[in-house]
């Protein structure tokens, strides 16, 4: 999985959303998404929200690892 691809499927969930995905080992990747869709969330429910973006690429092991940082603005 290239960081692209991940950029694309949060940008596609998230569509207010401004999203910068690092990473080039094709498993590890950080990522800042900014979104108002976050305002009033707690990070957790933040993080569950880009999370909901990739569907099972955690789980198929696509993606091993993502260090998130959001906020609403």
């Amino acid at each position: 999985m290239k960081a692209s691809d991940i950029k694309q499927m949060i940008e596609a969930g998230l569509p207010d959303a401004e999203v910068q995905v690092f990473g080039d080992d094709g498993q590890h990747f950080d990522a800042r998404v900014v979104s108002p869709s976050f305002a009033g969330k707690t990070l957790v429910q933040q993080h569950k929200m880009v999370k909901e973006t990739l569907g099972d690429k955690f789980t198929s092991g696509e993606i091993h690892a993502l260090s998130l940082k959001t906020s609403a603005a």
